[in-house]
């Protein structure tokens, strides 16, 4: 009996360090953020940085420019002013898989009725990325949010085309990391500076 107790108390305990991995383990990127970034002129400081986990495997890392800090989606959805998306992969990304868990993101942390205004916006969101049959290990894709101008996607510091979208298609885009349901909670703590680390 307390071989059984000892053995259900190990699992409990391996589980319970499992479930906390990926919240330590966003913290701990393997790309060197810059503290700083200028978008269109406005100079934006690193909010937060953090690994998205797939299961057990590093998917990219993924670093958050704001105007100031701030440390709950509330706040950095009322956040006015320019905001960046930076990304580097850590393992092949098939284009199609991004724009695919990209729409997925936007959909389950959104109203069915709000991803459908902004429905050409996403078909273009999907395009970019679909359009690149994959990203390799090293390379970065970025997002950039100007106020009046909408969002700027980048592949491989190469901007795609014109931006598209407006403040609420932004803020549907940043739900896909900070909303409801999140891509990765850890991450979500990271990039809201929310990590224990």
């Amino acid at each position: 009996m307390l071989r059984l107790r000892t053995a259900l108390a190990s699992i409990a305990f391996a589980c319970a360090a499992a479930a906390a991995t990926p919240a330590v383990m966003a913290a701990q990127t393997t790309t060197k953020f810059e503290p700083t970034a200028d978008v269109r002129g406005t100079k934006l400081e690193l909010n937060g940085a953090g690994t998205r986990y797939k299961a057990i495997f590093k998917v990219y890392d993924m670093g958050l420019y704001t105007t100031k800090k701030v440390s709950t989606p509330a706040e950095l959805l009322a956040l006015p002013g320019p905001k960046r998306l930076y990304f580097v992969a850590l393992r092949e990304l098939p284009g199609t898989d991004l724009g695919r868990l990209f729409v997925k993101g936007l959909s389950e942390n959104s109203p069915r009725e709000v991803v459908q205004k902004h429905a050409l916006s996403t078909t273009r969101f999907i395009e970019i990325f679909s359009g690149k049959s994959k990203m390799m290990p090293g390379e970065s894709f970025a997002m950039e949010f100007t106020p009046g101008k909408g969002t700027q996607f980048f592949i491989t510091g190469q901007a795609q085309g014109e931006p598209v979208g407006d403040d609420e298609f932004f803020s549907m885009v940043l739900k896909i990391w900070v909303g409801e349901s999140p891509a990765d909670r850890g991450l979500k703590d990271a990039l809201l500076g929310n990590d224990k680390n």
